[in-house]
């Protein structure tokens, strides 16, 4: 991923809760750690995955770096007519899109033996860690005044147990984190203006998003040295 300096976000509690609000499992606010996930074992990328394991029999780390991208929901289209300062005075303006993302680089331990107890234990406590994190998170079934929550626990036993058979276990080591927020900092100051409120502007939930979010990089921008 192209990062131009500008849109570089080199915090790393920022992009691990970019990477937090995915359905991914991370454990650290503040060091690299590791991202649990899983997949279909029918996936041809699980078939290839196996197939460069099952070469070495006692090999269950992949030889080659991994990239995993995330990639926030909300982003948006600019238009240049945003571009309040920059388009009247020389024209030299196009469009271009708002979004932020980030790239996890690492290495990927690989949980493929059915048969395993380690795979079996492993993919436990991820099935049953995602679970809780997308329904207290994304449903909001917290208890209390709201709803419980779903459990795997909820399910048979030996219906799960089939169904964990079914899916391979990855465990990325983190190595290398980067990520991008493009949310018009390169632009002169009237012109993250003119972004702002013509997204402020738009009837859409997206646009409002990506508006407050350029207001915030441009609150952080305004605070450099270099641009106060």
């Amino acid at each position: 991923m192209y990062i131009r300096a500008a849109h570089a976000e080199a915090d790393i509690r920022i992009l691990r809760r970019l990477i937090h609000d995915n359905p991914w499992d991370e454990s650290s606010e503040t060091e690299l750690g590791h991202l649990r996930g899983h997949l279909a074992r029918q996936n041809p990328q699980s078939k290839a995955i196996i197939d460069a394991l099952t070469s070495n029999p006692a090999l269950n780390t992949l030889e080659q770096e991994v990239l995993v991208i995330f990639s926030v929901p909300t982003h948006h289209y600019i238009t240049p007519k945003f571009y309040v300062d920059t388009k009247p005075t020389t024209g030299k303006v196009v469009p271009t899109w708002n979004y932020a993302a980030a790239q996890v680089y690492g290495k990927a331990k690989v949980f493929f033996d059915s048969a395993s107890e380690e795979t079996s234990t492993f993919l436990q406590k991820q099935i049953q860690d995602l679970t809780h994190h997308s329904e207290t998170t994304i449903m909001g079934y917290t208890g209390a005044d709201r709803p419980t929550e779903w459990t795997v626990s909820d399910a048979p036993e030996r219906y799960v147990d089939i169904l964990k058979k079914n899916i391979v276990g990855i465990e990325i080591t983190i190595e290398r984190l980067e990520g991008k927020f493009k949310m018009s900092q390169e632009m002169k100051k009237e012109d993250r203006e003119g972004v702002i409120k013509g997204l402020g502007d738009f009837d859409s939930d997206a646009a409002q998003e990506v508006s407050k979010i350029v207001q915030h990089r441009s609150d952080l921008l305004s605070q450099t040295p270099s641009h106060k």
